[in-house]
């Protein structure tokens, strides 16, 4: 492990989701400890999208933005929301110089699956609808997110490429989750890493499906058997991260299926580790995700 980041790791408060609720407020706690973002050189502004029921985002604009991406935060379907995901948001706002449409999903378990996904792909909408008052193009839209929120953005993607829906010109999956059933080395072999360990994905599976195997690729993006006709994506993938061979698998998967893949493996580092912003490689994996984006949403 990276000995920046390793010198962090007993800091970290035990979550184990057995209780949501309390594991949602000490992830709100130390999520929000991180330093401010500065902000000074873009709007921030929340909003409401219409939808059954209405979606919070949080929406950062640069002042010469010329993209935008919705971007979906982490914490396994189950933990999170537009503060916690403030740092981050802004952060990616910063670096890629795109607009970021942070979004408020609804969470499980109280919301399992598809309430999420369905939050998501109406916020996609919305700010198709709305490019011109984001000042964007409508083709220049990219979808992104860290952890459950990446795999929130392969099922969006999947999803609009099936029905038809908004143009998406990029996909952005940071350590995203993908595949319920954990059947990976990573999956099966890390039990003891930090942060984010089999037991701890196994429960959050269980909270977002209701106990249930994933009932389609929109809920699990590695069950989709035909990854064609995908946006070009970036994949990253963390070393000491239980899904760390379901995205190298599912990058490979899309390659193989003609779609225009990066991927980053990051050596020495956890899931989530990008949060300990002291540590060299982390500083590197973020501005490694704003660049992408900037590449991806210049043209």
């Amino acid at each position: 492990m990276d000995p920046e980041l390793e010198a962090f790791v007993a800091l970290f408060p035990p979550v184990t989701l057995d209780d949501p609720v309390a594991d949602r407020a000490s992830f709100a706690k130390l999520a929000t400890s991180v330093p401010g973002p500065d902000t000074s050189a873009m709007t921030v502004e929340d909003r409401t999208v219409p939808a059954e029921p209405a979606v919070p985002v949080r929406v950062y604009r640069p002042h010469e933005a010329r993209g935008a991406v919705v971007w979906l935060h982490g914490g396994g379907w189950v933990m999170g929301n537009l503060d916690t995901e403030h740092p981050w948001a802004a952060r990616i706002a910063e670096a890629s110089g795109a607009v970021v449409i942070s979004v408020e999903y609804r969470l499980a378990p109280e919301n399992p699956f598809p309430a999420a996904l369905d939050d998501v792909y109406a916020v996609l909408n919305w700010t198709a609808d709305h490019a011109a008052e984001l000042g964007v193009s409508p083709d220049r839209i990219a979808i992104g997110g860290h952890s459950a929120g990446g795999g929130l953005a392969a099922a969006a993607a999947l999803r609009a490429r099936d029905e038809g829906g908004p143009r998406i010109c990029f996909q952005l999956l940071n350590q995203p989750g993908l595949d319920d059933r954990r059947e990976s080395w990573s999956a099966r072999t890390f039990t003891d890493t930090p942060w984010m360990n089999r037991d701890r994905v196994a429960a959050m599976w269980r909270y977002y499906l209701d106990g249930k195997p994933a009932p389609s690729p929109y809920a699990a993006p590695s069950r989709a058997t035909d990854l064609s006709g995908l946006p070009p994506a970036y994949v990253a993938a963390a070393e000491f991260c239980p899904n760390r061979d379901e995205n190298i698998d599912y990058a490979a998967r899309m390659l193989r299926a003609g779609v225009s893949v990066e991927l980053h493996q990051w050596p020495g580092t956890f899931h989530g580790s990008q949060a300990i912003l002291s540590a060299e490689v982390s500083r590197r994996q973020l501005d490694e995700l704003g660049g992408v984006l900037r590449r991806a949403l210049a043209g």
